[in-house]
């Protein structure tokens, strides 16, 4: 059984409830067994800035598939729920990333592992070091706690989420 972590966000609709619901269709999914999950954290967005803040979560699992039959079943499970991919970093009902299987390195078309920017996004790693914080990037040969210290401290704010 491999180890596996998923970034996961929103930013249409109810933002928090669609990130829930698509945690509970990875953990229906056949071959995976979710084993935690990040409290929930808003964005601001990164790439292309006129758009709703997100919300975002990290995921573990555990899983006899293989990196590609997992990321079919993350963009099976966005299909699901309504992401239309029609241009890059736009607003969407659901993001679900595959980051990290084992400490497989994948250069492939259409799967790369580690996701080749979680090392640089403060949305992907404060969630993912609260669930894994000693979880090793195969590449950076940092922990994930220490990738998140090396950001710069007035770069991409992150807000827990308060349901308030």
């Amino acid at each position: 059984m491999a180890s596996a972590y998923f970034s996961v966000g929103a930013n249409l609709g109810d933002r928090l409830q669609s990130c829930r619901q698509a945690i509970e269709l990875l953990a229906q999914t056949e071959g995976i067994r979710l084993l935690s999950v990040s409290s929930a954290w808003e964005t601001d967005p990164q790439d292309r800035e006129d758009q709703p803040d997100f919300i975002n979560l990290a995921a573990a699992v555990e899983t006899d598939l293989s990196p590609r039959q997992l990321l079919q079943s993350a963009l099976t499970i966005e299909q699901q729920m309504g992401r239309k991919r029609t241009e890059r970093w736009a607003p969407r009902v659901i993001d679900l990333d595959l980051l990290l299987v084992d400490d497989q390195v994948i250069r492939e078309e259409g799967l790369v592992l580690p996701h080749e920017r979680m090392h640089l996004r403060r949305f992907v790693l404060a969630p993912l070091a609260e669930i894994a914080p000693e979880l090793q990037h195969p590449i950076q040969g940092k922990t994930v706690a220490e990738l998140l210290q090396d950001l710069p401290a007035d770069s991409q704010p992150v807000r827990r989420w308060s349901e308030s």
